[in-house]
């Protein structure tokens, strides 16, 4: 009988429990579950939040969250999953690092705790109890790391440096 690896188990825990806070938070955003806004309420809350256009916005940020997190708790492509959903937090971060740090004056500890878990996650790999390993790391592969996380970064830059362009143009006090 083989033993299981503590690595790996702890890798599936910390995966599962990553990946289904952020796929819950995305399902919001998406459809509305879990008391969120769906579509509507995120697209109206983007564009208050300044980030344009904020239907595509709201979209990229609700697929970045569930659609990452999905994939995190599978395991599955799980360097773009992680880079996706450490993008996604990049935004959220943005939103709150006027507040502060801490989560309780609003500040943006827990969307940067999320996006650095994930992104860890997607660096060091899904381990071998997910759907990666089952497949051969078929999504997996070390040039993908490089090209998911470039891509998400660049994606992220874009998406907040924009944010903070139009702020500044509303209100050259915004930051």
């Amino acid at each position: 009988m083989a033993c299981l690896d503590r690595r790996d188990l702890g890798l599936l825990v910390l995966r599962v429990g990553t990946g289904a806070v952020l796929a819950a938070h995305g399902t919001q955003k998406l459809a509305g579950w879990f008391g969120g806004g769906g579509i509507e309420g995120t697209t109206a809350a983007m564009e208050a939040m300044g980030f344009h256009p904020p239907k595509h916005s709201a979209v990229a940020a609700g697929l970045g969250e569930a659609g990452g997190g999905a994939l995190l708790a599978l395991g599955l492509a799980t360097p773009a999953a992680g880079a996706a959903a450490a993008g996604a937090m990049a935004g959220a971060v943005a939103v709150h690092a006027p507040a502060g740090f801490f989560a309780q004056g609003g500040g943006y500890e827990y969307p940067a705790f999320l996006g650095f878990t994930a992104a860890a996650i997607g660096l060091i790999g899904p381990g071998r109890y997910s759907l990666d390993h089952a497949t051969r790391h078929v999504f997996n592969q070390p040039w993908m790391v490089a090209l998911a996380f470039a891509g998400s970064a660049v994606a992220a830059a874009a998406v907040v440096g924009r944010r903070a362009k139009g702020r500044a143009a509303v209100d050259p006090d915004a930051t």
